[in-house]
């Protein structure tokens, strides 16, 4: 009598069908053992994919008939695309389960495999499942594809985003707090240029952003978060970006912004921290007089307390008592509040040059709509010639993506190249009342407030020789409050005022106003 071990497998998907249920299986090769007189040894119960052999229970079975060699003598199961649905791999599993005396048998497509024919009817109902599956999969790829230019999401949401389903049973994504908050603040910042990258990564993860560093890296280059989806390239169909049905995050001009950044177009060089402990908010700030290197800081234990300095790690040695520093530069903070009586003047010539900065907008404006013509008449030409055929369609190819790439920055950039006219006074008196009030501020603010007002008013690093700061040079709003209290002895009338430096009236540049 034979022995036999009986296989019975299904794929989650497979629960539900008729005639593959385990139950269905098992009748059908137990009544075929006993209508042929073969003896059953165990059952297998598989619950996995036949794509590849890589399957738990197979797997144990594959061990124990090689530990128990001549134990058994078949392995049945109900068709062949119950044991493997990759031709390749099954024909491998075949010669592997002969070498340990066993023939593997479908009961419902038998076949006698010492029949050389016979091999056709196998490699037949292998390939069948095989073309099935890959049918099915192209035809999904297709239908996701289709989808994406259509503007749907279709995967997992993002960091930011949640996936919901409407009414109609259409799935889609939108914003969810506090990742997409945090996201937000993660591109600003970026865009800054104030802080290094990972440094900023830590900070969202301590705000409550989940996740590690690489996928940060590519949340970043995703443009899901500027409201727009990114097709990749496949056969004759070149890589696109098309816009989301989905609320967007940010701003395109931010995102493209932020892109040049990365990619190393326009790449930060700031080593200033994003946080630092409260005793030495001029950290990364500090250079040192004698070497021109950025001062550390560290905090000495003495006989009865501890003592914090700056100081250089060069063989110059300098070194300075950190409290001392920064009292020093609160002091220094009170000649930029300016005095009663110049707001007044101040207005004034705030809204003048946001004037000129409205201006240089409209400038910036025309400019970028020349760019777009020039690229959008680029593209026509191409199309002209490929229809006269004096270009191959594949150049077609190239000059149409590179003219597309251009045209999208281009009209993100024209989105911002807006004048300011918003609630321009009400902004105005919020930035001078800060302004009186900058060093109470900065006493009473956190170590973050305090880094962001000491980069909005010292844009490149300062210098401290013992007595006062130096530095190349001020925030031009500074600048500005800085000569108007000198009694306009430094002030002179420019034939031709220059795009002022600050965006809108954020004063000053990267320090919330309260």
């Amino acid at each position: 009598m034979k022995t036999a071990n009986l296989y019975v497998r299904v794929s989650t998907d497979e629960q539900a069908d008729v005639g593959y249920s385990q139950r269905a299986q098992d009748e059908t090769l137990r009544r075929f053992c006993e209508i042929n007189n073969i003896s059953i040894r165990k059952v297998i119960f598989e619950d996995h994919s036949a794509k590849t052999f890589n399957r738990p229970e197979w797997k144990r079975l594959l061990i124990d008939l090689k530990k128990y060699k001549g134990k058994s003598d078949l392995v049945l199961f109900t068709k062949w695309d119950r044991f493997s649905r990759n031709a390749g791999d099954a024909y491998q599993m075949i010669n592997v389960l002969r070498k340990l005396g066993v023939e593997p048998q479908a009961v419902e497509q038998p076949l006698d495999l010492s029949v050389p024919e016979n091999k056709m009817m196998l490699a037949f109902y292998l390939a069948a499942p095989e073309v099935e599956n890959d049918r099915r999969a192209l035809n999904v790829f297709h239908g996701m594809r289709r989808a994406k230019k259509e503007g749907r999401w279709m995967a997992s949401a993002p960091v930011g985003y949640i996936n919901k389903t409407a009414e109609n049973g259409r799935k889609y994504i939108e914003p969810v707090e506090p990742g997409a908050t945090i996201m937000k603040w993660a591109f600003e910042e970026i865009a800054k240029e104030q802080f290094q990258i990972d440094q900023i990564r830590k900070e969202a993860v301590r705000r409550g952003l989940k996740c590690g560093r690489a996928n940060f890296w590519a949340l970043i280059h995703n443009p899901i978060y500027c409201g727009k989806i990114a097709i990749p390239k496949f056969k004759d169909e070149e890589a696109q970006v098309v816009d989301g049905l989905h609320k967007p995050i940010i701003t395109t001009s931010l995102f493209y912004e932020v892109q040049d950044i990365i990619n190393g177009r326009k790449k930060t060089t700031s080593t200033v921290r994003l946080k630092s402990r409260e005793e030495f908010p001029l950290r990364g700030f500090l250079t040192c007089p004698l070497c021109n290197r950025p001062f550390t800081a560290s905090i000495s234990k003495g006989y009865s307390k501890s003592y914090s300095y700056y100081h250089c790690i060069s063989p110059c040695k300098g070194r300075y008592n950190a409290e001392k520093i920064n009292e020093l530069f609160v002091e220094d903070l009170k000649k930029f509040v300016p005095r009663h009586g110049s707001g007044e003047v101040f207005t004034e010539l705030i809204s003048a040059m946001l004037k000129v900065n409205n201006e240089a907008t409209g400038s910036e404006r025309k400019k970028i709509m020349g760019e777009l013509e020039h690229y959008n008449n680029r593209l026509k030409k191409a199309r002209e010639m490929l229809v006269d055929q004096k270009i191959e369609a594949e150049d077609f190819r190239e000059i149409k993506t590179e003219c597309n790439a251009r045209i999208n920055i281009l009209e993100a950039k024209l989105q911002d190249c807006i004048p300011e006219t918003n609630n321009l006074q009400s902004r105005i008196n919020t930035a001078l009342e800060s302004l009186c009030k900058l060093d109470l501020l900065f006493e009473s603010g956190t170590s973050e407030e305090r880094r962001q007002i000491i980069s909005s008013i010292y844009p490149e690093k300062l210098s401290f020789d013992g007595n006062a700061f130096r530095t190349v040079r001020l925030n031009s709003v500074v600048e500005l409050i800085y000569k108007l209290d000198k009694g306009f002895s430094e002030i002179k009338k420019p034939d031709n005022i220059k795009k002022f430096e600050l965006s809108g009236l954020e004063v000053p540049s990267r320090f919330e106003l309260l």
